[in-house]
């Protein structure tokens, strides 16, 4: 039986039961993210007016027995030190630490390969939240169900539609004790619509050893990349080219919590509160808008007061310089050193710093990226989608598109000139309309 040191211990270097770990990926990934990620790590990147992993660091710095977080990554190690420095001066009582895998690891690799560190001080639990997730993080609501039900581990749920399910990972659970019983990666039929939001609460003698496990199964197991057959496909985690070089390649997701399952002592944790995951470029916008209105409903002292040309929430940096009879909101963020002219309108978009919006421009469901233009009377749009899909893309004439609007950095969009459903990589200057598009 194990140790259980109670949370008010301090003996022993203890400096607090619980420790928390931001899994920050790395640039191989973020793909999906681009235009965006080519100039600013994904993690880094700003929704209402703050970077993606800080709104991970407010919810962890809400739980008293938290002292130290790891961010585990394969970024560069400079990539992630202003950030840090910032974030140690403004969230005193967190110890915040970069650690960097040498490649790739995995979601439980990267947490294996770095178990001395998180262990070090003996923590109980430790949180674990994959960084592009956008929810309100109840850690202690969480932590709370650990308490009262002795869990070995909790994970975050929450319901999406029956026909999104099957993107994410979908929990089965008993919905009197909460309990897990079955754990499916992106499965290929529908098994239930309560899916995994990425946030777990592991307890720390059993996380460790359940990955050890996974590591010795991959060890012992025939490898499955060369044949596929659907009974495999069900029970097993099929290898891309890229992880038969990298053995040590071990996710969460499919490798450790369908075992989980198996256990009594795994539970859900679910939020009605908002969820959404940030995956491609125009997922920043819904995310946006859901931490403006979780800000809003907090009372933040940060956003723009409400009058006849501020429709709530609007986030609008103490730098920038906007224009009193420009009309902006709702679900509105204007980042630093920004210019926005007379009679603009600007409505759910996110517009990045040192940006310049001449006068009468619109812009709708659109990122207008760092150091970019918009002429006079220029309008530049993506397409509304409802606020519950998990889907930023639209059919349109046949093909997919983006239903938001990204210009990336130093983009120019000439007067008068339309732009609508388009991406659009850097230092591009657009001088005619141009709708459902991508602009290299």
């Amino acid at each position: 039986m194990s140790l259980q040191i109670p949370h008010h211990s301090k003996a022993n270097g203890n400096t607090g039961a619980t420790k928390a770990v931001i899994l920050v990926g790395g640039a191989s990934r973020g793909t999906r993210f681009r235009p965006l990620s080519l100039d600013v790590p994904k993690p880094l990147f700003d929704v209402a007016g703050h970077p993606i992993i800080w709104h991970c660091l407010t919810a962890i710095s809400k739980v008293p027995s938290i002292h130290e977080v790891y961010l585990i990554g394969y970024y560069e190690e400079h990539v992630f030190r202003d950030f840090i420095k910032d974030s140690s001066s403004e969230f005193p009582d967190l110890s915040i630490k970069y650690l960097r895998e040498y490649q790739a690891l995995g979601t439980a690799g990267g947490l294996y390969h770095f178990r001395d560190a998180i262990l070090k001080g003996r923590p109980e639990n430790i949180f674990v939240l994959n960084s592009d997730v956008c929810c309100s993080f109840p850690l202690n609501e969480m932590l709370q169900l650990t308490q009262e039900r002795r869990a070995e581990a909790v994970i975050l749920g929450t319901r999406v539609s029956e026909d999104a399910a099957s993107n994410f990972g979908c929990i089965v659970s008993d919905s009197h004790t909460r309990r897990v019983l079955h754990y499916v990666e992106k499965p290929e039929s529908y098994i239930s619509n309560l899916i995994n939001c990425g946030v777990y609460l592991f307890r720390a003698d059993v996380l460790f050893p359940s990955i050890r496990t996974a590591i010795q199964r991959r060890a012992d197991r025939p490898r499955l990349g060369s044949y596929r057959s659907s009974e495999n496909l069900a029970s097993s985690y099929m290898f891309d080219e890229e992880d038969t070089q990298k053995n040590e390649v071990i996710r969460l997701e499919q490798d450790i919590l369908g075992e989980m399952a198996d256990t009594n002592l795994f539970f859900v944790y679910e939020t009605k509160d908002f969820w959404r995951q940030i995956k491609t470029a125009g997922s920043a916008i819904p995310a946006n808008a859901l931490y403006l209105q979780k800000a809003q409903q907090s009372g933040s002292s940060e956003l723009a007061a409400p009058s006849a040309n501020i429709k709530a929430p609007v986030f609008i940096h103490p730098t920038a310089n906007v224009h009193p009879t420009a009309v902006l909101g709702p679900n509105v963020s204007i980042g630093p050193r920004v210019t926005i002219g007379p009679g603009v309108r600007i409505k759910e978009s996110i517009v990045l710093e040192d940006a310049e919006v001449k006068h009468d421009a619109c812009i709708l469901y659109s990122i207008i990226g760092w150091g970019s233009r918009v002429g006079a009377w220029a309008r530049v749009e993506g397409t509304p989608t409802p606020v519950t899909s998990h889907n930023t893309s639209i059919i349109k004439n046949g093909v997919k598109v983006q239903a938001i609007t990204i210009l990336g950095k130093e983009c120019g969009v000439g007067d008068e000139v339309r732009v609508q459903n388009c991406i659009c990589l850097p230092f591009k200057d657009l001088k005619r309309d141009v709708s459902n598009e991508v602009i290299m």
